[in-house]
């Protein structure tokens, strides 16, 4: 604590010595009475000193400055006539002093000043009706207060026997009105630059300094205690005002009182039966009763009303309140809504630079679909309190619609990529009642080159775009340029629709082989876009736009229908022998499509290819996706429909997949294939580079599953499965993907060559 922050402390420490020993020398009486008369200004010396200090200091606004240098000057004045009261003391004892007119004077003028002070300080009420009001309540409590004072106090000054001087009669006057002023005032004060709790110790000094008068009532003991110990109160209240004020920024707004009034009206029936106390008639005291009783129960009924009024505001405010609240807030998951969320980045915008991240969640609709709209809602309650557990006080989360959310980073320095990683972190694991696993895509943006909300907003969900693109539960940062492939994407996307109903999708077949012979026995069907300017454009670029639009599913009805036409053509064509199987590949979107399964039955009726010889190709991706789809899975292994699980291997669950799903045929996937002929066979080296191709096989053949393995490029790999214990292969080294011509023109071939065969 600095010298500064000391100051107004030492001297409530000195006012209050002052009082100590005042106290001290009333219960010992050392000396003459006169000695009395000392304590009073020398705690006023205190309470100047306080007061002076505080002014030196810095910081106070210039409506708290006037109000304590008029403070102050009434505390030199009261000062200096008390001390020339002590003088007089001196001078006439062992006899009590009379007060001298220049202590009068002096008092007098102190006390105007000082009401002067308390009248100036400003109520922080602005409009007219409101301080019309204001006013008419400090009436009443100050008509109330003042015939209390004049029943208990001023009267009897008038009417004693020994009659009091017109000074001490004026300068209790001033003291009453100082003191009830003081009181008034304080009650209604609701804000401004003088602290609330500095001014209620001011009036408290006021109140001591009323006590005081009316303990010189007492005669010459009453005077001996009021100088020596109740006017040093006074002066320690005015010196805690001073340190108050000190540490304080200003009075806080607060609620004026209500009280005030009823007490007022307590305060004149108080008066009313001091009254009883002179020789009145009987029936002018059951009028004055009367009187008592009636504004008694006037003021209960009163503050029943206003009880009633402040519990009917109360739920008035609740009501705002809550719809306030409901107005800007998500009514699913309470966080913050598109509009509060806007509002908000605008002000941030405002105030320098903001970063906001837009997160939405990865292939939510299948929830949706498979599990129930029940179980969506409260897989979004438990994605919202990971995303707001996330992101803590560093800023605000949102739910701007269905399954897309965004924070607003708040707090300074913190890392827009920091966020989105605890984001991604929480939701790394399953959550929510049914335990599901969630992944998001979360794009990120930063205010430094947006004009506006919306704009950021837009380069926000440009990076979480690009972060669908590059394979989802990612994070990406906006930069400029990015929305150029992004809007190559949307317009592929715009362009999947056109294609469809123009017809412009083929498809291309890649045989399967038997690794010994080379004969084919099945055919996967992979599509292709022949688009009229573009030329043929591969999966990769159209697929995950039509994954995100949802035109995988009329997509992939289109191949599975097409497929089936083209197998059971050649079927007819060339014989039952010529192929066993038929493998168009299946996304998940598909499998949460509840007409999927009547689609299926109602194309092999269609085309009248056996159910037997069509083979759904699925990832290990496509078949986690909860009971929905192991449900639609079951029901196609009940058709006779054969189910091949693709690129396995390369997922996390594959062997606990094979337990649970109804798969026929397992397909290894092309990078447990690429390298597999390097070592000389038998090598340490060559084991570990065959070790997980060799595995599958062995479980495959433990399971009673057929194998196929991807992507062979070289004799030498064929020969390298073989000795594994596989029988089919797929790859480029086997035969490459061909239009449906080339494949008829392949099974012609390999029909001459088996009758050549047989021919011999």
């Amino acid at each position: 604590m600095t010298n500064d922050q000391r100051a107004p402390i030492r001297y409530v420490l000195a006012a209050s010595v002052v009082t100590l020993v005042g106290a001290l020398w009333y219960l010992t009486r050392i000396g003459p009475d006169a000695i009395a008369y000392v304590f009073m200004p020398a705690g006023g010396a205190a309470g100047v000193w306080s007061v002076a200090a505080l002014l030196r200091g810095p910081g106070l606004e210039p409506g708290a400055r006037r109000f304590w240098r008029l403070i102050l000057i009434g505390l030199a004045l009261l000062t200096v006539g008390y001390g020339a009261m002590a003088v007089e003391a001196f001078l006439v004892m062992p006899a009590l002093p009379t007060m001298p007119p220049a202590t009068a004077v002096l008092a007098g003028t102190g006390l105007l000043v000082s009401t002067y002070a308390v009248v100036r300080v400003p109520l922080g009420i602005a409009d007219a009706q409101n301080r019309r009001k204001q006013l008419v309540d400090r009436a009443i409590a100050f008509v109330g207060g003042g015939a209390l004072m004049w029943t208990y106090g001023l009267a009897p000054m008038f009417t004693a026997t020994d009659p009091w001087s017109h000074q001490a009669l004026a300068l209790t006057g001033l003291t009453f009105l100082l003191g009830l002023g003081a009181i008034v005032k304080v009650s209604y004060i609701v804000g401004g630059p003088v602290d609330r709790v500095a001014l209620r110790l001011i009036a408290g000094a006021a109140v001591v300094a009323t006590a005081v008068a009316v303990l010189a009532l007492y005669g010459d003991e009453g005077a001996l205690v009021a100088q020596s110990v109740a006017m040093p109160i006074s002066f320690i209240f005015a010196s805690g005002a001073v340190h108050q004020q000190w540490r304080s920024a200003g009075a806080r707004r607060r609620r004026v009182n209500v009280w005030l009034p009823y007490v007022s009206v307590l305060a004149i029936d108080a008066a009313l039966l001091g009254v009883l106390r002179h020789g009145l008639e009987w029936s002018d005291r059951v009028v004055i009763l009367a009187v008592v009783l009636l504004t008694a129960l006037i003021a209960v009924r009163q503050l029943a009303a206003t009880r009633e009024n402040r519990l009917l505001m109360r739920e008035k405010h609740a009501t705002e309140d809550r719809l306030r609240h409901e107005v800007t807030h998500d009514g699913l998951t309470g966080l913050a809504n598109r509009g509060l969320f806007r509002e908000r980045t605008g002000a941030a915008m405002a105030d320098g630079d903001a970063t906001v991240l837009l997160v939405d969640l990865d292939d939510f609709k299948t929830v949706n679909d498979s599990l129930g709209h029940e179980a969506g809602d409260d897989l979004l309650l438990a994605v919202a309190g990971a995303i707001r557990a996330a992101t803590g006080a560093d800023g605000m989360a949102a739910r701007l619609g269905g399954d897309e959310f965004a924070v607003l980073l708040t707090s300074p320095g913190v890392v827009g990529e920091t966020i989105a990683d605890r984001v991604l972190g929480a939701l790394a694991v399953p959550v929510g009642a049914h335990r599901l696993l969630v992944h998001a895509s979360i794009g990120i943006a930063s205010a430094d080159s947006a004009a506006g909300v919306d704009e950021l907003l837009r380069h926000a969900d440009i990076a979480m775009y690009a972060a669908k693109q590059r394979g989802k539960n990612n994070r990406v940062r906006y930069h400029d340029g990015m929305e150029q492939p992004v809007l190559a994407h949307a317009r592929i996307g715009g362009e999947l629709r056109r294609a469809l109903d123009e017809g412009e999708f083929r498809l291309h077949y890649q045989p399967i082989c038997l690794l010994r012979t080379g004969q084919v026995v099945g055919i996967e069907s992979l599509v292709r876009w022949e688009h009229p300017t573009r030329g043929l454009i591969p999966p990769s670029e159209f697929i995950p736009a039509a994954e995100a639009t949802g035109l995988i599913v009329p997509l992939g009805r289109f191949v599975l229908r097409e497929a089936c036409r083209q197998a059971a053509a050649w079927l007819a064509e060339f014989g039952p022998e010529s192929m066993q199987k038929i493998g168009p590949n299946v996304s998940a979107r598909q499998l949460h499509d509840p007409d999927f399964v009547s689609d299926v039955r109602a194309i092999l009726a269609e085309t009248g290819l056996p159910a037997d010889r069509l083979v759904l190709e699925l990832t290990e991706s496509a078949v986690l996706r909860g009971k929905q789809v192991l449900r639609t899975l079951n029901e196609l292994h009940d058709m006779g429909v054969r189910l091949a699980l693709d690129d396995f291997g390369t997922g996390e669950s594959s062997l606990s997949l094979l337990r649970a799903f109804p798969a026929s045929i397992i397909k290894l996937d092309k990078s447990f294939v690429d390298g597999i002929e390097l070592d000389e066979p038998g090598t340490p080296e060559a084991d570990a580079r065959q070790a997980v191709a060799h595995a599958v096989a062995q479980l495959a053949g433990a399971l009673g599953l057929d194998t196929v393995a991807e992507g062979i490029e070289c004799q030498e790999q064929a020969d390298r499965l073989l000795r594994l214990g596989y029988t089919l292969g797929q790859g480029y080294h086997l035969a490459r993907p061909m239009p449906a011509e080339r494949m008829t023109e392949m099974f012609a071939g390999q029909r001459q060559l088996i009758a050549a065969g047989r021919g011999r």
